[in-house]
């Protein structure tokens, strides 16, 4: 989210002093409603889980304020001064962006794992060349991610919208401006066009995209921009509303906003058709404000207590994400909702502050309205100071203190006639471990990159994939000319067994065809992907194109295993929502009766590894954030196995069709805690795949399971 150059909702601009003529009361009213919502659903208040709909709201205001003060520019003097418009968003957005950037890196960098500061390193950056929408985009497609912590730069998202939006609508303007005027027309006609096909087009993208590409990008935001911006062009008409009816609209438009605020939840498909009803409601308090009503919203709109907050609704906006984020690290506690309100009243403290040492003086200076071109280079030099910031603070991460060299828990395994016995003792040992290892297997650093090669290879498939690959000269693994066959069958959970599988095949002479594919359990049901945020056909597709596989190959043996958990869950009896809860335990029970059953049907022996148990979260981060109270990292065994009744369930199908299964819960933990090292291996590289040196720990062991 962003606002406008002129704060104070002024929608006429001046060469001089700013004049309050032009003030809009209601529309800072707005911004007021906006940011609240936004911050109450970031604290996570109760009852207001759909707040983010307020920054939609901003975006409606800013096309409409951008376009008003455009198209004055353009009746006053034929043309629009593009230097001039850069140069004033500049001067009231940037500094202050910057201020809060730079801040962030620092926070960052003292008080959040220094395992994450690379990364944020690149949001700022990004976010210095307003392009982090993208980068979420990205990063929030690719399933490896699916469950990352948020970057306390993810706000900027919004801004980056808006400002892509500010690069490209006064071209637009000023391009259909010198168009049409040589042919002697006004150019509010054609702009409208223009503006509604862009509006269809852009909503039509929201509503049928899913996932971060649907959220962050700005081909589906830009027509929130553009409804305000046809406010703008169709200002007249609510002027001949009758009062009553026009405090009515207003009522129904904050009605609106409010109402989205409190239906909607992280469950409501956003932004799509759903945005309207925030959008529309803006909009429609936006467009009969300008009849500029006795009472309804409008009045209510423009009382002091909004006028105050709408007034540092920007810096507010800038600042509590921020200190939501890295907040409960600093002060060593975790989040909570107390905790998070008074996060937000201190953020609101800064805003203030920084509205009045910093932005408030800043546009205020005449140099900036008297040269442009002086504005212009005040925003490549804070660009620079940003990119330089982030630069350096992802150069020079802070260091991770490590204590002394352990057990290294191959050799040790190597070298013991009872390795699951000596696996144990190692990992009774480790749950006392204290400092982090000078030896660790992968490293801190290195852990984010540590996959099995199959990714690398790409022949563990990503979400649109529908058919296998395996069987390319690339995706043959073990033995490739072995009679015999080994298949991996099943999602990422699969896929960290790789290692291990891979050691086994190539010990007994076979082919392994790893058939993985993220977020695609082995089980034979239909299921709901979270990443997409929609049914997973793809998913289905590629399933059967496996069984097929099966069928051709007849393996000698196929190991299965997926995530234990609901994933997404399975679909429901319409095909388009997931099933939840306890109920739908027998129905993954009969998915993967299902597919014990066609897997033997082609001649195969089927072999079920059990999930791996799960840490509490980020290992990685965790542990560089604690390197001297590893122990810290360690999840309890009744917290670390996910669904633990279905899992018996399914154990229980399974053995009755003869199928071999496999629980790896011994190999991870105690009767009573899972430690996040064993010996000198990280167990986990992030939070919930297991890393490949300790999948070539545990090769022995699973052999000897596999006889």
């Amino acid at each position: 989210m962003s606002v406008t150059y002129d704060s104070a909702s002024e929608v006429t601009p001046t060469p001089a002093a700013p004049s309050r003529a032009g003030f809009r009361g209601d529309i800072e009213g707005l911004r007021a409603i906006a940011v609240v919502l936004v911050v109450a659903a970031h604290v996570g208040v109760p009852g207001f889980a759909g707040g983010y709909a307020g920054v939609d709201v901003f975006f409606v205001v800013s096309g409409f304020l951008i376009t008003t003060l455009l198209l004055k520019e353009l009746d006053r003097t034929g043309s629009i001064s593009l230097g001039g418009f850069f140069a004033r968003r500049i001067v009231r957005l940037l500094p202050a962006a910057t201020l809060v950037l730079v801040a962030t890196l620092a926070g960052a960098w003292l008080w959040l794992p220094p395992t994450r500061v690379p990364e944020i390193s690149w949001d700022a950056a990004f976010a210095a060349f307003s392009g982090i929408n993208w980068r979420l985009a990205y990063e929030g497609v690719q399933y490896l991610n699916a469950d990352a912590v948020p970057s306390p730069l993810q706000h900027y998202w919004s801004l980056a919208v808006e400002e892509q939006f500010y690069l490209l609508w006064p071209l637009l303007i000023l391009s259909v401006a010198v168009l049409f005027r040589r042919r002697g027309h006004h150019p509010r006609v054609p702009l409208v066009m223009i503006l509604s096909v862009i509006t269809g087009a852009s909503l039509a993208m929201s509503g049928s995209l899913t996932s971060s590409w649907a959220y962050f990008g700005t081909h589906t935001r830009a027509w929130e921009l553009a409804v305000g911006a046809l406010v703008a062009l169709s200002a007249a008409w609510p002027t001949v509303l009758p009062a009553r009816l026009a405090a009515v609209l207003t009522w129904g438009g904050v009605a609106a906003i409010g109402l989205a605020a409190v239906l909607f939840d992280e469950d409501t498909h956003f932004p799509g058709t759903a945005a309207l009803l925030p959008v529309l409601g803006t909009a429609a308090v936006i467009a009969v404000g300008i009849a500029n009503p006795d009472d309804g919203a409008v009045r209510f709109l423009r009382r002091r207590p909004f006028q105050i907050i709408g007034r540092y609704s920007y810096g507010w906006y800038l600042w509590h994400w921020p200190l939501l984020m890295i907040g409960p690290a600093a002060l060593g506690t975790t989040s909570s909702v107390w905790l998070g309100l008074l996060l937000a009243v201190i953020a609101f403290g800064l805003a203030v502050a920084s509205y009045h040492l910093l932005e408030h003086p800043l546009r205020r200076m005449p140099r900036w309205r008297e040269r442009p071109r002086r504005g212009l280079w005040l925003g490549g030099g804070l660009i620079a100071a940003s990119t330089v910031a982030a630069l350096l603070a992802g150069l020079f991460a802070p260091a991770i203190s490590t204590g002394a060299a352990t057990t290294d828990a191959a050799k040790e395994l190597a070298g013991s006639r009872d390795q699951e016995a000596q696996l144990r003792a190692l990992i009774a040992q480790s749950t006392s471990l204290s400092d982090l290892p000078a030896n660790l297997r992968p490293s801190i650093t290195e852990a984010k990159a540590d996959q099995p090669v199959v990714y690398a290879d790409k022949c563990h498939l990503d979400y649109d994939a529908t058919q296998v690959t395996s069987t390319s000269a690339s995706c043959v693994y073990g033995v490739r000319d072995g009679e015999q066959t080994m298949v991996l069958f099943g999602d990422s959970h699969a896929a960290h067994w790789f290692p291990a599988v891979n050691t086994i095949a190539g010990q007994r002479g076979m082919r392994l065809l790893s058939l993985t594919k993220s977020a695609c359990p082995a089980a034979d049901a239909p299921v709901w992907n979270l990443g997409l945020d929609r049914p997973y056909p793809e998913c289905t597709r590629w399933r059967e194109s496996v069984f097929k596989e099966i069928a051709r190959v007849k393996p000698a043996v196929v190991i299965l295993s997926s995530n234990g958990g609901d994933g997404g869950g399975l679909l429901d009896a319409t095909g388009k929502k997931p099933l939840t809860g306890t109920d739908s335990d027998q129905q993954w029970v009969a998915a993967w009766t299902k597919t014990f059953d066609r897997i033997k049907a082609a001649g195969a022996r089927p072999v079920l590894i059990q999930d791996t148990p799960w840490p509490s979260g980020d290992v990685p981060d965790c542990l560089a954030g604690h390197a001297d109270r590893v122990e810290t990292c360690s999840r309890s065994v009744a917290k670390a196995i996910p669904s633990p009744a279905r899992r018996a369930l399914v154990t229980a199908a399974a053995k009755a069709r003869g199928v071999t299964v496999v629980d790896p819960r011994p190999w991870f933990c105690t009767e009573t805690v899972c430690p996040p090292i064993v010996g000198n291996v990280m167990v986990w590289k992030d939070d919930s795949h297991m890393s490949t040196a300790y999948a070539a720990v545990l090769a022995p062991l699973l052999a000897a399971r596999l006889k």
